[in-house]
């Protein structure tokens, strides 16, 4: 680490010098203008302003490639941060191309804008500077509740076509989890954070922590509406009105958690906390209601259902202490 002497020039202005080792590595030269972002800790963040800096470029000759395979790198690519993915073959497959784009519509920001028969290419149009970590992740957990709530209605009216719609909604909870995921590891590298002003590095951490568990309560209302989908007679009244107490009780919960993070209130943290575990009582007197059930068929599905709604519950719990350990700075 270096240090700088600050000195006092015009009267009114305090100036530093920077270390030649780094601006010649970043391409300052004198002259050229840099920014200054304060930082919510006391901070400044200098960035270099270069003139048509060059587009982090990706090529990935897909000659051979696998489906799954060619979809985990061009996640990968994503999350690293290349701006631009360029795929070449002899001949690129159908079943190649199939994937690309099954892969373009699952991330934010990239578009495919070139196509031939030997060559893709994908360019991630997002302007960083629009994504507020915050906003993102309070979105996720937006879609994430009303997926949850709409799994254990379509469970309740046997309604098939809204338990697809609840599968399909998780695509945009993926999504932007990604987007989060890949804007943190920028930030990690040196980047530079959209919303600096309002968020720190600590900070983006906490909720790209947080992001896990929301994405993972998004998977398990899917498994619900999976179970829901296949389901074809009306579950008993006075069962189904147990699991829906359960279920809006979990959602409740989740939602403090989430709420004590944004607003660093460790005592509603810890509340959220006991309260999930306090319920666990209830969870095991619907699993022996279960158990009574005629239908060995409804009996497995409910059990599933039921073991989902504990986990939701273990992962509310999850963003509670996450939201703990975000706030104890401030203490």
């Amino acid at each position: 680490m270096e240090t700088r002497k600050v000195q006092q020039t015009g009267g009114s202005t305090y100036i530093i010098s920077l270390p030649k080792q780094w601006a010649e590595k970043v391409g300052i030269k004198t002259g050229m203008r840099v920014s200054i972002q304060a930082q919510p800790d006391g901070k400044l963040l200098i960035d270099p302003i270069l003139e048509g800096r060059t587009i982090k470029t990706k090529k990935i000759d897909v000659t051979g490639y696998e489906a799954k395979a060619l979809e985990r790198d061009i996640i990968a690519a994503y999350l690293y941060g290349y701006d631009r993915m360029e795929f070449s073959s002899k001949r690129i497959l159908a079943e190649q191309k199939q994937v690309i784009r099954k892969v373009c519509y699952k991330l934010i920001g990239p578009e495919i804008i070139e196509e031939s028969s030997n060559c893709v290419v994908m360019q991630d149009l997002l302007n960083p500077n629009e994504l507020h970590i915050k906003k993102g992740l309070h979105r996720m957990f937006l879609i994430t509740g009303s997926m949850q709530k709409d799994a254990i209605r379509a469970l309740k009216t046997v309604d098939h076509d809204l338990a697809l719609d609840v599968s399909q909604r998780d695509d945009e909870v993926d999504r932007l989890f990604l987007l989060i995921s890949k804007q943190f590891r920028s930030v990690l590298c040196g980047g530079k954070m959209p919303d600096s002003s309002e968020t720190s590095i600590e900070e983006y951490h906490d909720f790209r922590m947080a992001a896990t568990p929301l994405e993972r309560i998004a998977d398990h209302s899917q498994r619900i509406a999976n179970v829901a989908s296949k389901i074809k007679e009306p579950i008993r009244e006075d069962v189904m009105d147990v699991i829906e107490d359960l279920n809006n009780t979990y959602m409740e919960l989740v939602k403090q958690a989430v709420d004590s993070l944004y607003s660093a209130d460790t005592s509603l943290a810890n509340q959220a906390i006991d309260n999930i575990d306090g319920i666990r009582l209830r969870v095991t007197e619907l699993h022996a209601s279960i158990l009574k059930l005629e239908s060995h068929e409804i009996m497995i599905s409910l059990g599933t259902i039921v073991d989902s709604l504990l986990r939701i519950g273990d992962l509310g719990s999850n963003i509670a202490e996450i939201a703990i350990n975000s706030a104890i700075k401030d203490k």
